[in-house]
């Protein structure tokens, strides 16, 4: 990945395949997919989705498709950054929202533009430690960062009235469903690696939980424990 201390306001920028024309090829792309939130493509089309991937892969940066990060993880396929974050925002905006699977933190920076408080897991410490350098860089200045296993979530700080888990459990932690406030929603897609994953939007009232299901995804597994 760019080494966080060269990154500067040129190559935010970005030229040829990671101009700003070919993110506003993105954003008509998700658009034509069903985005609708302005909000959202804004936030698509204001980060420079080449500084969260290897250099060797910064000309495939704008395609919708997910890419390898390393540690065995993925950034996520713009659409389902988009779909997800679409999702999160679906009932309003939520004041404070924790996002469960930091990766790259190009999530993370998309989720810093659109609500007031971003709190952050990440279970590889190696990966997270580049991420807080990289969001710190680029100046997304209301996010918290904690290595930690997410499948605890941060209780810390709950509830949320958002969380966002960007890995796939087989079944959704209780941890979260705890942490998740009255009226709130978490979007999360849960399924077996290799078998069938649904997007599911999960909101919580007074007295249950209450299931949606979206699409089918496919998402790197929900895994216990530090690294």
């Amino acid at each position: 990945m760019v080494t966080v201390a060269m990154i500067t306001e040129s190559m935010i920028r970005g030229i040829g395949m990671t101009s700003q024309r070919t993110r506003e090829r993105l954003v008509k792309r998700l658009s034509e997919k069903g985005i609708k939130n302005q909000q959202v493509l804004g936030a698509i089309l204001n980060t420079p989705r080449h500084l969260f991937v290897d250099e060797a892969l910064s000309s495939r940066s704008y395609e919708d498709t997910a890419l390898p990060i390393g540690h065995g993880q993925t950034i996520s396929q713009p659409y389902i950054v988009a779909r997800m974050t679409e999702l999160l925002l679906a009932a309003g905006t939520p004041e404070k929202v924790l996002e469960v699977g930091t990766g790259c933190g190009y999530q993370t920076a998309i989720l810093s533009q659109l609500v007031p408080q971003v709190f952050s897991v990440e279970r590889i410490g190696s990966l997270l430690q580049q991420t807080r350098k990289r969001l710190r860089s680029l100046k997304c200045n209301n996010i918290r960062l904690k290595h930690s296993d997410g499948t605890w979530g941060w209780e810390q700080h709950a509830p949320y009235d958002g969380i966002m888990v960007t890995a796939a459990p087989s079944v959704v932690p209780a941890p979260l469903l705890e942490q998740l406030s009255v009226g709130g929603r978490m979007v999360i897609p849960v399924g077996e690696q290799g078998g069938i994953q649904q997007l599911a939007v999960i909101h919580k009232t007074e007295k249950a939980f209450e299931k949606e299901i979206f699409e089918a995804v496919s998402f790197v597994p929900l895994i216990n424990g530090e690294i």
